[in-house]
Formats: structure tokens, C-alpha cells, sequence
């Protein structure tokens, strides 16, 4: 899928990825619409790009019908609340983003037949029984744990993607997307790179769950929508119908992060250990081979 002269949608555009996501389509060429209800993204993350004449922002719920007017090559759903922060205090939003924004989003790509690409998370692979974790992994999820309501909103938003695909012959294609760090992120969104980070620099205690021996896989930013991109532009193949997994095949422990953090910072805060959250998964590292050999 060349970018010239190519018009992309990307819900939760106003997000820490979707931002950086709208940024990168941008440099590509592409125009691009943004939708975003603003539950938990910001205008300050796409402030700089108002004035572009190749975007363009709508306020927008995408659990609600979309209409877009004139023609749209692709559609890319990444419209959900995605921190243990945030999907805990909004469970009902963010199952209804995976399951009603999913096939809100899907109707659009179907009617412009657009490529559409989903937005999904290493969390389906919930706290694994396999490491790395390949796509032929099922995973070890369970779906009324306090997490559930994001991962198995994905896993419902992954298979109504393939749904759509093999209904309906849609050009589709899902990412899944393991722990990444880097501008934009909230500082109170949760998540251990930011959390980290935040405490060190106010010289309060950085909090780890457990030992700290559970292992992560951090991968910048602006690799991840390299990587991204690059899905959403290869060329059609029977390959492209399953998941890819995107993300830093080095796994660390989040007690390494945490002494990595306080030595790059200077900070003499000292660590507070706290007990493991429900399903907190001790293990995740991505198998990436398959992205790598497409």
C-alpha cells in the first residue's frame, strides 16, 4: 500500500500512539482525519499539528456511527483507554470501545473499502504459560479478573476484525502491541515507565509490585509506529490474516527499570515494595519473528 495521495482515519488519534501514529502518516504523505472523544487523549498531544493542511481533528465517540465524507484508504482503530489506570475506572467504556467502536470502525473501512488495521495488545496473551509469547499462543486470560475488561475487549475486537475479513473479504491487518514508552505519556497514566520516572524525579518511592523479578519488554515509541506503518503497508498476502506481534524482543525485570531509573536520574528515592496486583503478568516478551521475516 503506497502512502501517495493516501487519506488514513485513526480513532484514538488524540492518544500517546494515536498522536505519534498521526505525526508519522503525516511525514508519510497521507491526509489524515483524527477521531478522538478526548477520554483519556488530548488536544495537547496534536496541538502542533491544527494548523497542517494535511489533518484535520473531529471530537468524536467512535462507539457511534461514523461518517466520514469523501474517500478513505485506511482505517486505523486505536480508540481505547489502555492503562491499568485507566481501564480499571472505566471498565464499561473500554469494553465498549473494543466491541461497539471495533465494528463501528470496521463499517466504516467496509463501506470506503479501506484497509483496516486494529490496535491490539500483548495483554491477550494475559499472564502467559509461554515465553516469549508467539502469535500461535493462545494465552492464559481470565476474563472476569479486574483486568478482563481490556483483554478480553481486545481478543473480541481481534476476532471481529477476522470476522469482517473472512465475511466479508475486508483488507485487514492486527498489531499487537507490547509495553512502549516515550514522549506524550501521561504522568499519572500508570503505566511503569512514566510511574518510575515521575517518582524518582519527586523523590518519592518508586513502587514495585511483588520481588520486581516480572519481566517487560520496552520499546520506543518511534519504533513501534515505524513498525506499524510498515504493517499497514505491506503488500496483500493469506500471511497478513493472522495478528503480528510488534514490540522489543530484550526482556528486562521491573527491578532492573527501576535501578536503571534512579541512576539515570540521580534520585535517592528509595524502593517500596507492594503486593502483586490480581493477574499481573510475570513474564512478557514478544516473539517477533513473523514481522521481521514479513
Amino acid at each position: 500500500m503506497s502512502s501517495l495521495s493516501r487519506r488514513a482515519v485513526v480513532t484514538g488519534g488524540a492518544g500517546f500512539l494515536g498522536s505519534h501514529l498521526c505525526d508519522f502518516l503525516l511525514e508519510r504523505g497521507y491526509d489524515v482525519l483524527c477521531l478522538d472523544n478526548l477520554l483519556t487523549g488530548s488536544t495537547d498531544n496534536i496541538a502542533h499539528l491544527l494548523g497542517h493542511p494535511k489533518f484535520k481533528f473531529g471530537k468524536h465517540d467512535v462507539t457511534e456511527y461514523m461518517f466520514v465524507e469523501g474517500p478513505v484508504d485506511a482505517v486505523l482503530h486505536f480508540a481505547s483507554p489502555a492503562s491499568p489506570v485507566d481501564y480499571l475506572e472505566m471498565p464499561i467504556q473500554t469494553l465498549k470501545v473494543g466491541s461497539l467502536g471495533t465494528h463501528k470502525a470496521l463499517g466504516l473501512a467496509k463501506t470506503k473499502n479501506a484497509r483496516f488495521l486494529l490496535a491490539s495488545t500483548s495483554e491477550v496473551y494475559g499472564d502467559p504459560l509461554v515465553n516469549p509469547q508467539p502469535e500461535t499462543y493462545w494465552g492464559n486470560v481470565n476474563p472476569i479478573g479486574p483486568r478482563g475488561v481490556y483483554d478480553e475487549a481486545k481478543r473480541f475486537a481481534e476476532a471481529m476484525t477476522l470476522g469482517y475479513r473472512r465475511y466479508h473479504g475486508l483488507d485487514t491487518s492486527i498489531v499487537r502491541i507490547f509495553n512502549t514508552y516515550g514522549p506524550r505519556m501521561r504522568p499519572n497514566d500508570g503505566r511503569v515507565v512514566s510511574n518510575f520516572i515521575v517518582q524518582a524525579l519527586q523523590k518519592k518511592p518508586l513502587t514495585i509490585y511483588g520481588e520486581g523479578e516480572q519481566t517487560r519488554s520496552f520499546t520506543y515509541v518511534s519504533d513501534l509506529i515505524r513498525g506499524i506503518v510498515a504493517l499497514l503497508e505491506a503488500d496483500k498476502s493469506p500471511e497478513m490474516e493472522t495478528p503480528f506481534n510488534i514490540g522489543n524482543p530484550e526482556e528486562r525485570t521491573v527491578r532492573y527499570l527501576a535501578d536503571l531509573v534512579l541512576k539515570l536520574t540521580g534520585s535517592t528515592s528509595p524502593i517500596l515494595k507492594q503486593p502483586l496486583p490480581v493477574d499481573d503478568p510475570q513474564v512478557r516478551c514478544p516473539d517477533i519473528r513473523r514481522a521481521k521475516s514479513i
